[in-house]
């Protein structure tokens, strides 16, 4: 793992609240709910990643700072439903292992779509480890962008979000309303 120079942050508004942005050099690496408490999500990363320089607002003379302004473009228009697919890079410097092959995958999921736990674990040749799918959607650090709201357990009922079952359902809702008004 390369450690960033510069981590940018930035609050947007969204239709669920508040959201905290943060980038590296690399890309997006953390957006936070207004549940989670802003200052410690800035606090966790900036102690976990280690940056040289700490951005509170973005300065679009670094790539951090151009990524914090595509990040929440992008995000304005996918609440708008006039965007289906990010195209801001997405930096997986605090996922490992496992969880970070999980969330490597939910980006391959696509808009107004969902599948299951248990297949995404056999995607990833690993049909018995549907809880450990579980905890690295839970834990994902990009949510929205990184769509762990389209994961739903087997039987089709929502499962847990960040955000609480509400939230996701109202992500679910807006990409099909989308998806019906574009077809």
């Amino acid at each position: 793992m390369t450690q960033p120079t510069t981590l940018a942050h930035l609050q947007v508004d969204s239709p669920l609240g508040r959201l905290l942005l943060i980038a590296t050099d690399h890309g997006l690496v953390r957006l936070a709910f207004s549940t989670e408490g802003f200052a410690q999500v800035l606090d966790t990363v900036t102690e976990s990643l280690q940056p040289d320089v700490v951005q509170p607002l973005p300065n679009t003379a670094t790539t951090a700072g151009r990524l914090i302004e595509q990040a929440a473009s992008e995000l304005d228009d996918y609440f708008a439903g006039a965007l289906t697919a990010f195209t801001v890079p997405v930096d997986f410097a605090l996922s490992r292992g496992f969880h970070r092959e999980v969330r490597e995958h939910l980006a391959s999921i696509p808009y107004a779509s969902t599948v299951s736990y248990s297949t995404i674990a056999e995607h990833l040749g690993r049909p018995q480890a549907v809880r450990a799918v579980g905890t690295g959607c839970s834990g994902n650090p990009v949510p929205i962008v990184v769509p762990c709201h389209r994961v739903l357990r087997a039987d089709g009922s929502l499962g847990g979000y960040r955000a609480g079952a509400a939230a996701k359902a109202i992500l679910l809702d807006l990409e099909r309303r989308s998806a019906a008004q574009a077809a």
